[in-house]
């Protein structure tokens, strides 16, 4: 069972005194692989994972990206059919953390692995997950696919930018005209928004009574729900007011 599970610590494996392809082959060898097998393998993830020439570099002088690039190595030398990712991407500048996504999303594609990622990055979870599990306080409180979880949010947010302010109400009444019973119309300043589900097909219309009742729009902008909505939506609050008020919180997203 050991030799089937590959593991990526969230703070890293790796001796930061010691040269890294030799980390990655002592790696391999306490998983059962000879030396030159796990050396043969280590080298060719460097080659995949984009740390040609590091084979003689010790951690501590690599960048914060090279270095959790060395971690999935170490985890993935054996070859191992399930892994587990603990906020792989932690620290990372916007670069390293979507070369990074790529990689991750290779293990499947490339390798058939099964990979457990956990993260607070929800953005993250919805790019590289087939199936979601958001936790909060320890307990289960959504378990499905991302699409899934979204459509359990009331619509897409529709959100009208009025050129005139005195039509605010005119506008908000035609909002709310599409939106289902129950469902309130936010008016501040010169903007007028809702949830309408499935806004794609229900704004054209909507255009045309604001346009009929002469109403001018300075823009209009339609967000898909995310999955920061979904948490919101389940939890009645956000991961930032979760990390103010101390509390735990983790979304694991098996890919």
């Amino acid at each position: 069972m050991r030799k089937s599970i590959g593991y990526v610590s969230q703070t890293g494996g790796a001796f930061s005194a010691a040269k890294a392809g030799e980390e990655v082959t002592d790696h391999g060898m306490l998983y059962g692989l000879s030396r030159k097998v796990a050396e043969e393998r280590g080298r060719q993830l460097f080659e995949q994972l984009e740390l040609n020439g590091l084979w003689e570099r010790m951690p501590r002088n690599m960048s914060g990206g090279q270095k959790r690039r060395l971690d999935v190595v170490m985890g993935l030398v054996h070859e191992p059919n399930l892994v587990f990712l603990d906020e792989p991407t932690t620290g990372l500048d916007p670069q390293a953390r979507a070369n990074l996504w790529q990689h991750i999303a290779d293990l499947r594609a490339r390798r058939g692995a099964t990979v457990l990622l956990t993260t607070h990055y929800l953005d993250e979870a919805d790019e590289l997950s087939d199936r979601i599990v958001i936790i909060d306080k320890g307990r289960i409180v959504a378990s499905d696919t991302a699409d899934n979880l979204k459509d359990q949010v009331a619509g897409d947010l529709v959100d009208l930018e009025m050129a005139d302010q005195a039509l605010l109400a005119t506008a908000a009444q035609r909002l709310a005209s599409i939106t289902e019973a129950g469902t309130e119309v936010d008016v501040a300043g010169s903007h007028v928004r809702a949830r309408v589900r499935k806004a794609g097909r229900a704004v054209p219309g909507l255009l045309r009574d604001l346009e009929a009742a002469g109403i001018t729009l300075a823009s209009i902008e339609v967000h898909r729900p995310t999955l920061d909505d979904v948490f919101l939506t389940l939890t009645g609050r956000s991961l930032r007011d979760a990390d103010t008020a101390g509390q735990p919180e983790t979304e694991g997203a098996p890919a």
